[in-house]
């Protein structure tokens, strides 16, 4: 633990600020939506680190024993899912575990795995964030006395939206193998949906019903980079 965390630490929850004292991870390959939970994390005192793949999220818990991890069950490398049932098993536990997705049964299999809870994207409530991660935490971490809920939502920057767009269209312009094309069509879909772009969200959905189905997605795969392009060149989110 370094100094800062030691610091951190050391400070008690408040009612304004529930989470100070927490250091939270949160293993998600989506800037846009790592920048909605940095917004989270700053609106209520926790400290936030980030790691976008289950090889750096492994490579973080050998160093750091964070208070709370949250997990995409849909990562580059494998399934988060893994990642939440290594974690149920160590000694000692982490805390807080909890799951996060936008796919339909991700909850299921989250909590399958071994999750305290579940937060579905997109994630922007302040409300539901911070009572989410404090009906998990010990008596002893959570802040004393009432607490007025936040209606507040967050609003991640467009720019880290055009940054997934431009991850998206790099992928694209390789030579994909059918795995690959599962991991466009999932991470497409969960950006699209943190971002309320339902235009894009439906274009991913149709390229996964059609692998799930075993057809050519070729056209699929070109109409997602067309989109993916017209996002790119916009200054809002469509």
């Amino acid at each position: 633990m370094d100094d800062i965390d030691s610091f951190v630490l050391s400070r008690p929850p408040t009612a304004a600020r529930p989470l100070l004292g927490l250091t939270v991870l949160v293993v998600e390959d989506s800037r846009f939506a790592c920048e909605a939970m940095r917004l989270l994390c700053l609106r209520s005192g926790a400290r936030i680190r980030r790691a976008d793949c289950l090889r750096s999220a492994r490579r973080h818990l050998q160093v750091y024993r964070p208070s709370v991890v949250i997990i995409d069950l849909g990562l580059p490398d494998g399934s988060g899912a893994d990642l939440i049932d290594e974690l149920n098993q160590a000694t000692p536990r982490v805390d807080v575990v909890l799951g996060t997705s936008g796919d339909d049964g991700a909850e299921a299999r989250a909590m399958a795995a071994g999750a305290d809870g579940f937060l579905p994207k997109p994630i922007a409530s302040l409300a539901n964030f911070q009572e989410t991660i404090l009906s998990f935490l010990p008596a002893e971490r959570r802040p004393v006395g009432p607490r007025i809920l936040s209606d507040e939502c967050v609003t991640p920057d467009p720019i880290s939206y055009r940054d997934d767009m431009a991850h998206v269209a790099d992928l694209l312009s390789a030579d994909l193998d059918p795995g690959m094309a599962d991991y466009i069509g999932q991470f497409v879909a969960g950006v699209a949906s943190s971002a309320g772009d339902g235009a894009l969200k439906e274009a991913a959905d149709r390229l996964i019903a059609k692998r799930a189905l075993g057809q050519a997605v070729g056209a699929n795969m070109a109409e997602l980079g067309g989109l993916v392009q017209d996002r790119m060149l916009t200054e809002e989110i469509v």
